[in-house]
């Protein structure tokens, strides 16, 4: 796992030994992203769709923007506590390359507010997400971490 921090970009990398079709549904199946990441999600991936991810102590939410299974899923993300403020979106970028029997999956989520806690959340956020994805993927189960999550619904 990488991850690199630019101004207002965080750019996170992980190698994953699953194919594209296989890792792509995990960002766009309800019953799929709750093995890996929280507690419930709502979701219409379709360009105009809305999404809502509930992580039990937070909560994001916004609008997908670009869906083209199963290469890149591109969407604007907020904290639901500032989704009334046009100014609090940030986008956040999935492609899924194959290589090599496996993928290289890099999110890029840009746009962010400099120091925001929103910068600072995910910074830490997204290497343990993804890192949670390919356990799940390579060993049927994800991280302790997110599994005491969806346990304590």
């Amino acid at each position: 796992m990488t991850a690199e921090i630019r101004n207002d970009v965080i750019v996170a990398t992980e190698h994953i030994k699953a194919p594209p079709e296989v890792v792509f549904p995990y960002f766009t199946d309800p019953a799929l992203i709750v093995e890996w990441i929280g507690r419930r999600a709502e979701l219409d991936p379709r360009p105009g769709g809305l999404f809502h991810l509930d992580f039990g102590d937070t909560a994001a939410s916004g609008a997908y923007t670009s869906v083209d299974p199963p290469h890149r899923l591109v969407f604007t993300w907020a904290a639901v506590a500032e989704a009334a403020d046009p100014n609090a979106y940030s986008r956040v970028t999935f492609d899924i390359e194959p290589m090599d029997g496996m993928v290289k999956l890099t999110v890029t989520h840009d746009q962010l507010v400099p120091g925001s806690s929103m910068e600072k959340g995910i910074t830490q956020g997204w290497p343990r997400v993804l890192s949670s994805l390919k356990t799940l993927l390579e060993t049927g189960k994800p991280l302790p971490t997110w599994a005491k999550a969806k346990a304590a619904r």
